[in-house]
């Protein structure tokens, strides 16, 4: 660009306007250098964080001076190398080129701009003795020295990276960072720990599958003292891969496991864009029973691996193998259990208009507008989801295609809660019951006796006289399909059979509008109290949370709510009622409710 003053964009203006273009902080920044390397085809990337001594008012202080990345991908001629500190230019700019992680053209330059004010770049393709060098300087685009990305020229690697870098193949780049004003950190070990478990999260599948080893690296710039060295571990937020950075017992196993809805690990859905058909997959996983264990008194939140989980919630937005971002729009930040499930959406980079991802790829707009969306806002006076659909698509809205994608992570997302709420529930119902000696359990079970001995049958007491083992099994794999942990349903299942009770009590997330279910099996009846029913967190859960540590106020405010949720509870019913047609349907309905109150009349009778 010349110095004509009536430049559309003067260039030294521009360039300082760039400075500020969105990147969250250094680790997002070093990370496109990372994604040009690998989309180079680098089988090895280094962080390499130079630092030196400083003498400050009082005392010497050691603060970052230089950042570099070295990679061994396929290096850069001169014409490329000088596109590639051109902001918005680049190889990869064409739709046939969208394949890749890179696109925008933007990634070494902006990147490099948002933290330092100089950038020197080597590359070779026929060894680092060859390697080509240009630049850019802020000082000197902002002094007008400079206004074009100098001609690339042969020269030498500073002895400083020759003799850190570990990664100088036949072909490669080295990135250098210096004058660096915006790094919000001051060290390079600093960096690294901030960057580490971004960096594993980012490239996990690169990491995972052995395409990319990522060295990071800290030294002193004057001795090359090692101050700190690490390789990226994958940091993977489904927690469904071994090998990671998750503390123990889950490093080397995974601490989720797959949520296989319908039968499916994982659920695809097509979306034709510019008349190609392209396939977006999502995965659902939730913990394991044994993550969810306390451990000498300490919930799982608080042990090592609960607190890495908590660095990891969110739905993990991933393109051509990187993720782009964690999205929490759907995340309830006042829930510690939100930790336990985790959510990932892989999409190509042909659907980058679609899902809205921006040029520094931090973010999926479009689709953290969609997840946002309250459909049922917007479906006023009686309009349907297919209506909706059809004005977004008169109205040529590029949200239309992720409304199916955002109800289903939203539906599943419901049924995973209330099946992690249930892991924890269990766990301590199973504990304070062993402690209450399921009174309720016994009072149920002496009346059913009673009135089995004045000649009532219930379906359930055929299977009275089957062996002990037999009736164990039989219950033990019902309360499994009705959202047990095999653990809590082995000690149910055994306490019912060996305590002669007649009815199992238990809590779980079911795929039903109705309260509650029944189920006969292995000579007992299973009451499940559905979890997800709104019946059960006014009526029951309220009662049933820790007493302990409230106010007077606070379980006056459960009770009051209890009672009124009772109350509505009835008055369901009794609209229910109301609504039969007169007939032989409301006569049923009465007489139900009848029979009803003269069984319970008789369990309550005992409590009096």
């Amino acid at each position: 660009m010349n110095n004509n003053p009536h430049d559309i964009v003067p260039a030294h203006l521009a360039v300082q306007a760039m400075r500020d273009n969105g990147y969250k902080n250094a680790a997002y920044a070093i990370a496109e250098l990372m994604d040009n390397a690998i989309q180079a085809g680098a089988s090895q990337v280094e962080l390499l964080c130079g630092q030196r001594m400083k003498q400050l008012t009082s005392r010497k202080s050691s603060h970052i001076e230089q950042i570099a990345v070295l990679d061994n991908g396929c290096g850069m001629d001169a014409m490329v190398l000088r596109l590639a500190l051109q902001f918005g230019n680049g190889t990869h700019l064409e739709k046939d080129q969208h394949t890749g992680i890179g696109r925008f053209g933007m990634g070494l330059p902006s990147s490099s701009v948002s933290q330092c004010k100089r950038v020197d770049v080597w590359s070779w393709q026929n060894g680092v003795e060859n390697a080509l060098y240009t630049y850019l300087d802020l000082d000197e685009i902002k002094t007008r020295q400079l206004n074009e990305v100098p001609q690339p020229i042969p020269k030498s690697v500073p002895h400083t990276w020759l003799k850190v870098g570990q990664s100088f193949g036949y072909s490669g780049t080295l990135v250098v960072w210096s004058k660096i004003d915006r790094c919000m950190w001051r060290t390079g070990k600093t960096i690294i720990d901030h960057s580490e478990l971004l960096i594993g999260r980012m490239y996990r599948k690169f990491l995972d599958n052995d395409k990319v080893t990522i060295r990071m690296y800290a030294f002193d710039l004057d001795s090359y003292e090692q101050i700190l060295e690490r390789y990226a571990l994958p940091n993977d937020p489904l927690y469904l891969m071994s090998k990671t950075s998750c503390p123990p017992p889950f490093d080397n196993q995974p601490m989720f496991q797959l949520w296989q809805g319908d039968n499916n690990e994982e659920t695809t859905f097509i979306i034709n864009f510019e008349g190609k058909d392209h396939e977006v997959k999502v995965r659902f996983a939730y913990a394991k029973e044994e993550a969810r264990k306390t451990e000498n008194g300490k919930q799982p939140g608080a042990l090592p691996h609960g607190k890495h989980a908590a660095k990891n919630v969110g739905i993990s937005v991933v393109r051509a193998g990187r993720e782009l971002e964690l999205d929490q729009t759907l995340v309830n930040t006042y829930d510690p259990t939100e930790r336990w499930w985790g959510v990932e959406v892989d999409f190509p980079p042909a659907l980058d208009d679609i899902f809205g991802v921006t040029n520094n790829k931090q973010s999926a707009r479009n689709f953290g507008e969609v997840l946002a969306l309250d459909i049922e806002s917007l479906l006023e006076n009686g309009k349907t989801v297919a209506q909706l659909k059809e004005e977004l698509k008169e109205d040529q809205d590029p949200k239309l295609p992720l409304i199916d994608l955002a109800e289903k992570i939203n539906s599943q997302l419901t049924v995973i809660r209330g099946l992690i709420k249930t892991q924890t529930r269990g766990d301590r119902t199973s504990s304070s019951q062993r402690h209450q000696s399921y009174k309720p359990q016994k009072t149920a079970t002496f009346i059913t006796k009673e009135r089995q001995s004045n000649g009532y049958k219930g379906e359930s007491d055929k299977d009275e006289q089957l062996p002990k083992k037999d009736r164990k099994q039989a219950i033990q794999e019902t309360l499994i399909e009705e959202g047990i942990t095999p653990t809590q349903a082995e000690l149910l299942a055994a306490t019912t059979v060996d305590d002669g009770l007649k009815y199992t009590f238990v809590e779980a997330s079911l795929d039903t509008p109705a309260f509650f279910s029944v189920k006969p099996k292995g000579g007992a009846i299973i009451v499940t109290l559905n979890t997800r029913h709104p019946a059960y967190k006014n009526l029951v859960e309220v009662l049933e949370e820790n007493i302990e540590d409230a106010d007077i106020d606070t379980l006056r405010t459960r009770l009051t709510n209890s009672l009124d949720a009772l109350k509505l509870l009835l008055m369901a019913w009794a609209r229910y009622e109301d609504e039969q047609p007169e007939g032989i349907r409301k006569n049923n309905v009465q007489e139900a409710r009848v029979d009803w109150g003269r069984l319970a009349r008789r369990f309550l009778e005992n409590e009096e």
